[in-house]
């Protein structure tokens, strides 16, 4: 068992064009050790974005916690809101933008674990 909140992390990663990671559980066995999915809670400041990426092999689900965000799957773009998720299907080349003036939270779930190695970028 794991019991985890993001306070506990105390050493978020921070990506490159601004996201704020907190890996609650994953595939290291430091965070559990799993491999059927993984949970992160990200925050991303305004204008900041994710880089545009893929997953060859792993589901992922976008749940908004606070505010909204731009998200665009394979070019076409959405506006998710507070308590609204999408799913991004294996191969769907996704990014998402705050372009909000206050950070937007949200969770992932991917499926199987998130691992490096499935991650591509654009």
């Amino acid at each position: 068992m794991r019991i985890v909140s993001k306070k506990d992390i105390k050493k978020p990663f921070k990506a490159e064009l601004g996201e704020i990671i907190y890996e609650m559980i994953g595939h290291p066995k430091d965070l559990g050790g799993t491999t059927k999915h993984s949970f992160v809670h990200v925050i991303l400041p305004p204008g900041k974005s994710s880089q545009a990426h893929y997953h060859k092999i792993s589901e992922e689900t976008y749940y908004i916690l606070k505010g909204s965000a731009t998200l665009t799957v394979n070019e076409q773009k959405v506006i998710l809101k507070e308590g609204q998720a999408c799913l991004i299907m294996p191969g769907e080349v996704h990014k998402i933008d705050n372009t909000e003036n206050k950070d937007v939270e949200f969770l992932t779930i991917s499926a199987p674990a998130w691992d490096q190695r499935d991650s591509h970028f654009s």
